[in-house]
């Protein structure tokens, strides 16, 4: 069912956020970016929780559980929780200390948990924003098991990056079709339907 609003959709900035934190993940995860460049991320994942928060906010306002959730839990723990442990790890590297991930391991099982269960509901969205859920919930549940030591990182870092990767790109994706085909009253950029009407 669509959602009427009192103002244009937020989502599609909201899609680009989340776009925003899984390139930057990605980078890292795939050893392209070195700790001397994590400030740069903090600084890029406030930016996006804020653009996730106020998404949430509105969509929420609207009566769009899902997508409001969604934003809101992303908004601060994605963006905001994740922006101060990117942080926080590079003043441990810093000042010489090793960053002890296995709490993230943790915290991140939440994240991954609470993703996963709403999954489902994204079947009566479009297939491209299934799949883009989909591919970040392994990836969540990847970084839990490498937070704990339980997954090799030879193995697990890769899987990670490329999956936020194709994630972040699905978002973008998404976000274009959304404006332009709005803007323009047509399908510009063809969205698929959805798994269930």
């Amino acid at each position: 069912m669509a959602q009427e609003h009192t103002f244009a959709t937020p989502a599609p900035a909201g899609l680009a956020a989340l776009a925003v934190a899984c390139f930057g993940f990605a980078a890292v995860f795939l050893g392209w970016v070195k700790p001397e460049g994590l400030p740069i991320l903090f600084a890029w994942l406030v930016g996006g929780g804020v653009v996730q928060y106020t998404t949430a906010v509105m969509e929420l306002k609207d009566h769009n559980i899902t997508g409001g959730n969604v934003f809101l839990f992303f908004s601060a723990f994605f963006m905001f929780g994740a922006s101060l442990s990117v942080l926080s790890k590079f003043l441990m590297i810093k000042f010489g200390m090793a960053p002890h991930a296995y709490v993230e391991g943790w915290t991140w099982m939440a994240g991954a948990g609470f993703l996963t269960l709403v999954t489902p509901a994204y079947l009566k969205g479009n297939k491209i924003i299934f799949f883009l859920v989909v591919f970040v919930d392994i990836a969540l549940w990847t970084i839990v098991g490498l937070d704990l030591g339980k997954i090799d990182p030879a193995i697990g870092k890769p899987l990670v990056g490329w999956l936020l990767i194709a994630s972040g790109w699905m978002g973008i994706y998404i976000a274009g079709a959304v404006v332009c085909n709005t803007v323009f009253g047509r399908v510009i950029y063809p969205l698929p339907a959805p798994f269930i009407k």
